[in-house]
């Protein structure tokens, strides 16, 4: 049995998380600050989920903000973690245009008293230098295809220049990737950043497109759909994702020889970036279909332009996902959105 810090433990795919490793056998120390970005009901009832486990006993909630420095210090300095699956974040592209200091607070700072925390602990336990990082607990941390800002070269893999985010969300991101290869190459600490791709499912985020349109769909309101339904997704399960997640927070990464002659330092820092996406993208307009048929109701659509800090398309290349754990998510979209509206109409009746 480890213990294993989760943030955003009351989030969409936090909660999940959580569930997941509980069910494989581990103690689970979960925070989040319940915010009221959408609905806090939702949140609690997924906790209430948590509770519910056979294995509840071994979940232990925090209700706290890891933007506070002092009580992530205390956490850190009360409790030694394992590993930590970071998900703690403000979301939404479109939300971070009107609340950009939201996002420097959680984003930032947030992630921040993070890198610190595991810094602590390292210290704590006598390991220095990445030398020694297999040693430390493995950080995974989520990150976002918006990093990939509006490139146009497709499939989007590792490996392409990500110096031109379109949103303030996705510079947070790309800041984060920033942060934690320097804490890795400073302090030793084993880092993964996951690069998530339109996650959906039962128990989602009421801001997203897919959840707002079921809710919309099914009231007789009409849609908002924006650039005419020209915009494709790589929209991906909720259960592929939590597959992933486990699969990489099993396999730290370890530092390696740079074998790179312009580079002053022989190792390279233990820290990684993966895409984690369905590799399938499907336009909006095919997205909306699938999703009525699912619901049983046709939308009432009214097409608006592109909005500020979106992208018009996002597609994962997941070959090193693949290679690193056997894994790639392939749930269809027509079998998740199905899941989802059965979850939807069961929950608000």
């Amino acid at each position: 049995m480890q213990t294993i810090l989760v943030t955003g433990a009351a989030g969409f795919i936090g909660s999940f998380v959580c569930e997941r490793l509980l069910s494989d056998g581990h103690r689970v120390v979960g925070v989040d600050n319940l915010n009221a970005y959408y609905e806090v009901s939702l949140k609690e009832a997924r906790l209430a989920r948590l509770a519910a486990l056979p294995t509840r006993q071994y979940f232990q909630f925090h209700k706290l903000d890891i933007q506070d420095n002092l009580a992530m210090e205390r956490l850190f300095s009360e409790q030694a973690f394992d590993s930590v699956v970071h998900l703690a974040a403000q979301a939404g592209v479109r939300y971070s245009l009107d609340s950009p200091q939201t996002y420097i607070d959680s984003n930032i700072t947030g992630f921040l008293n993070i890198l610190q925390g595991l810094r602590q602990q390292r210290e704590t336990l006598g390991l220095t230098g990445a030398h020694q990082a297999a040693e430390g607990p493995h950080l995974v941390y989520a990150s976002s295809s918006s990093v990939y800002g509006g490139n146009k070269s497709s499939p989007f893999n590792e490996d392409q220049a990500t110096r031109q985010p379109v949103s303030l969300y996705a510079a947070t991101k790309l800041a984060n990737e920033l942060m934690a290869h320097t804490y890795s190459h400073l302090f030793g600490i084993p880092a993964t950043g996951l690069r998530f791709f339109t996650v959906y499912g039962p128990w989602g985020r009421p801001d997203m497109a897919y959840f707002k349109f079921a809710k919309s769909i099914l009231a007789g309101q009409t849609i908002e759909v924006y650039n005419d339904g020209q915009m494709a997704r790589d929209f991906t399960y909720i259960d592929d994702i939590v597959e992933g997640i486990i699969r990489v927070l099993e396999l730290p990464p370890q530092p390696q020889t740079t074998g790179d002659a312009d580079f002053c330092f022989e190792k390279l820092a233990p820290h990684r970036v993966l895409n984690i996406g369905n590799h399938s993208p499907v336009m909006l307009s095919e997205f909306i279909q699938i999703l009525e048929g699912a619901l049983g109701k046709a939308a009432n659509k009214r097409f608006l332009p592109m909005q500020p800090g979106d992208v018009p398309s996002t597609h994962a290349d997941t070959r090193q996902l693949e290679t690193l754990t056997g894994f790639a998510p392939t749930t269809s979209l027509s079998e998740g959105l199905k899941i989802f509206v059965d979850w939807y109409k069961s929950y608000y009746g």
